[in-house]
């Protein structure tokens, strides 16, 4: 009996560690086959003081855990909900620039590892307050909204916005809109389905804000299919007042996992002026192509050559500033998040928001200053375990990976098929477009 129990545990652990090996190989783990303790949300003493805190403002269309420390499921809600959140980062030189120091058991070591000292669900009349005040003390009376992408937890958006915040060192309200994701690679469709249910609640955040007098400034982050939630609700916004707010100043899009196509329509839907978008692309985000297929062989945005027509006019035409990063030879396996592994991106992005910088020069990459950056000291500060906004297809948790195996091939090598053309439309305001 004895035996048989040693040789059960055996065929586990072997099986285990031949999935970790398979997935590594994919560049689908980026910090080893091990998760993260349950639970990180429970609030902890605060115990270091050279540690950072980065206090933001959650908004949610999840519904609430029963479960101590998890806060909010995967599930969706019939009303929005509201958080008060505070998160401790370790000191300057306890961890990487870029990373999240996940705690390895709980309760965490403030002096080492992302910490949680504020977890209190709030009514929207505090809301409203946390927000007034927060904007009250940035210098320009500006928020930044995060809306993070595809197959993300609750405590993984929590701590990967508070990791942004900090590192960009944006000084903006931070105000992180989380939507029900299962935080499974299975579950892409139920995931696309619930920004889908989250867009109304996204448009009257956006609504709030353009509203608010306290609120001078607002951009807006988005990755992969975060994107398509972020630009149905600004689109949806416009066609119901007419027009964008002034106050809408930067949107950048990060991977957008959206449909060319339909990109096009929803530009032209907002009108005219329209805030300052910026789009991170990439030739060979394998994520993205894996959604092509999926979608029809229609070009995912975040993967199309800016530097081919249609693409090259399209974009001029209505003023989107690109940054290609096909050439950046860093991130993860499937090129999906590594515009944002790089320290130095993620502070332009902080310098963007905060001082109304220019990223880059339009459609001319990144730049060789911040090229060399990201593929020399970038990489050599650890950027295989560096920023992943959102963390969508770069790391399979525990719960993920048992159901994951027979899913590999979706998800493996591919290369990217030509782009379709765009219907070229010359004028922006025409809905009346013809294919080349």
């Amino acid at each position: 009996m004895n035996d048989q129990k040693a040789h059960q545990r055996w065929a586990k652990t072997f099986n285990r560690a031949r999935l970790c090996t398979i997935l590594f190989g994919f560049g689908l783990l980026v910090s080893g086959c091990g998760g993260h303790p349950k639970g990180v949300l429970t609030p902890v003493a605060d115990t270091e003081p050279q540690s950072h805190r980065v206090e933001m403002l959650i908004a949610t269309t999840r519904s609430p855990s029963d479960i101590r420390g998890e806060m909010f499921t995967g599930e969706r809600a019939r009303a929005p909900n509201f958080a008060d959140i505070t998160v401790s980062v370790p000191p300057d030189g306890a961890r990487k620039v870029g990373e999240v120091s996940w705690p390895k058991k709980l309760p965490p070591d403030p002096a080492t590892d992302f910490a949680t000292l504020k977890a209190d669900m709030i009514d929207i009349e505090s809301a409203k307050a946390w927000l007034n005040t927060s904007v009250r003390k940035t210098p320009d009376g500006s928020a930044l909204v995060f809306i993070h992408g595809f197959n993300t937890r609750f405590e993984d958006s929590v701590y990967r916005f508070a990791q942004i915040v900090q590192d960009s060192g944006v000084r903006s309200a931070p105000i992180l809109v989380t939507w029900p994701s299962r935080g499974n690679l299975l579950a892409y469709g139920y995931d696309r389905e619930s920004t889908n249910y989250t867009r109304n609640a996204l448009e009257n955040l956006f609504q709030y804000l353009a509203n608010d007098a306290e609120v001078k400034e607002v951009s807006i982050l988005a990755h992969s299919m975060g994107n398509w939630l972020t630009l149905e609700a600004l689109r949806q916004m416009a066609i119901r007042n007419g027009r964008l707010p002034a106050k809408f100043k930067n949107v950048m899009l990060a991977a957008p996992d959206v449909d060319v196509d339909v990109f096009r329509s929803q530009i032209v839907d907002m009108g005219t002026p329209h805030p300052q978008f910026t789009l991170f692309v990439s030739r060979d985000d394998r994520a993205l192509a894996a959604s092509r297929r999926v979608w029809g062989d229609v070009a995912r945005l975040g993967s199309i050559d800016p530097e081919q027509e249609p693409y090259k006019q399209e974009l001029a035409d209505v003023d989107i500033q690109v940054i290609d990063l096909t050439k950046v030879k860093a991130g993860d396996r499937l090129n999906h998040g590594k515009f944002a592994e790089s320290p130095e991106i993620v502070r332009l992005i902080g310098a963007r928001i905060s001082d109304g910088q220019t990223l880059t020069d339009n459609r001319i990459g990144l730049g060789d200053t911040i090229l060399a950056a990201t593929t020399g000291t970038a990489a050599a500060a650890g950027n295989a375990a560096g920023l992943l906004l959102a963390a969508p297809v770069a790391i399979v948790d525990a719960n993920t990976r048992d159901n994951f195996s027979s899913q590999l091939g979706a998800l493996g090598p591919a290369g990217i098929s030509p782009s379709q053309t765009l219907p070229k439309c010359r004028a922006v305001s025409s809905v009346n477009c013809r294919k080349q």
